[in-house]
């Protein structure tokens, strides 16, 4: 029997409500769904702060591994630079270690902890002088030669290029130094060499390393085009004429002209060449021979285009033979140390039979560095500097040593020749 349904009766086919419910409950019951839904948090998709913490440990590990990496590079390079410049045995076979890279000085000096206090007092002196660790220029410059040591000679570049600067002799043997003029550390171009020879214009310069003789270009602080020939055992470059290397010979052997460019040293030395001097400006080389009768030192002109064979020979004064002694920029005086314990000034522009020759005051007991305006000075054995003029000497006078300010007790300056173009 079919049932009729009454639209009216709670009676329908979909599913039957459990309960009755009435608005109020809806309302609480919406009211907890929300109020649990916000006390709940929420995760968020990006977490910026979260991020930016994660790369930063990040970048800080990566820059410690980074460190880590070039401070071991650079132990094994320190470490093996050392192991070669310490393996040198007789100084047989092993080249001369060129170190440093000129061409890209650091901008600004190495930091360092403490300084020491520079020299007090203006020297006064018409050239630079080192004193101590120091340069002082004849400006009043002050200039610190950080890990330099020990100086013997030094010579300054024209044009504003800085200093050429050469240690002492040392077990190790000599090093040269470059000290570039913006203030940036000193940078090595040469070490272990057995000696070190300079042009006068300061663009070429010769050593001598294990058996054989080497010379190069000098530009920007910079060693360029290098040459090497064979050398006999206790053969020393001394200097240049022109482009060409002035090699002394051991003992009593005279000295020879190596010509770069024609190869080897010449066999046979010019052997009556006693020691030498300078270069004049037209190319001849003043230096002292053996001459006359009986056979004495004299002073000589002599050719660097036929091996330093003498040109005019001048006797008269007895000169000693230490070989010190410098030239003056026009090639027209001399100081040379006597025979006895005094140098002497002597006239080259009259050298013929007889020698012009005057008393300058003491002896010259390292390098003579003239100035432009006809001005030799050096300095004597008491660590004093002794200025030549020569009008005074020529009007009579005898020059004496002046204590330079800042040096200690036992040390002695160093003069800084100018380069002469």
């Amino acid at each position: 029997m079919n049932r009729t349904t009454n639209p009216c009766d709670n009676q329908t086919e979909g599913p039957e409500r459990p309960f009755a419910v009435t608005q109020d409950e809806l309302e609480r019951a919406l009211r907890e769904t929300f109020a649990r839904r916000v006390a709940a948090p929420v995760p968020i998709a990006a977490d910026p702060a979260a991020l930016a913490i994660r790369r930063a440990n990040r970048t800080v590990r990566r820059r410690a591994l980074t460190g880590l990496a070039l401070a071991g590079a650079a132990t094994v390079l320190v470490t093996t630079g050392m192991a070669q410049l310490g393996d040198r045995p007789g100084h047989q076979g092993t080249p001369t270690v060129v170190l440093g890279d000129p061409r890209n000085p650091p901008a600004s000096p190495l930091p360092t902890a403490s300084l020491p206090t520079p020299p007090k007092g203006p020297v006064g002196a018409e050239l630079d002088l080192i004193i101590g660790s120091w340069i002082e220029s004849s400006g009043g410059e002050r200039r610190e030669l950080t890990g330099v040591g020990p100086v013997d000679r030094a010579q300054r570049l024209a044009d504003y290029g800085g200093w050429l600067v050469t240690s002492v002799a040392t077990a190790a043997g000599r090093t040269l130094w470059w000290v570039p003029p913006n203030g940036s550390a000193p940078q090595v171009l040469l070490a272990g060499a057995d000696a070190i020879a300079l042009a006068p214009d300061g663009r070429q310069v010769a050593w001598r390393d294990g058996r054989e003789v080497l010379a190069a270009g000098l530009v920007g602080g910079q060693l360029l085009a290098t040459t090497r020939t064979p050398a006999p055992d206790g053969a020393v470059p001394v200097g240049f004429a022109g482009d060409a290397v002035l090699v002394r010979q051991p003992g009593p052997g005279g000295f020879t002209v190596w010509r770069r460019l024609a190869g080897a040293l010449p066999s046979t030395p010019e052997r009556s060449v006693l020691n030498v001097y300078g270069v004049l400006p037209d190319g001849r080389v003043v230096g002292q021979v053996s001459a006359g009768t009986p056979r004495r030192p004299c002073l000589a002109l002599l050719d660097p285009a036929r091996g330093l064979a003498p040109l005019r020979t001048g006797c008269g004064p007895e000169l000693g033979t230490d070989g010190r002694g410098g030239v003056s920029v026009d090639g027209r005086w001399l100081l040379v140390n006597g025979a006895g314990k005094g140098a002497l000034l002597v006239d080259l522009g009259t050298l013929g039979s007889t020698v012009s020759a005057r008393a300058a005051g003491p002896a010259v007991t390292d390098v003579v560095a003239w100035t432009p305006n006809g001005t030799a000075l050096h300095v004597d054995g008491a660590g004093g500097l002794v200025r030549v003029r020569v009008e005074r000497v020529l009007a009579g006078e005898r020059p004496g040593a002046a204590p330079v300010d800042g040096v200690a007790p036992g040390d002695r300056p160093v003069l800084v020749r100018d380069t002469v173009s």
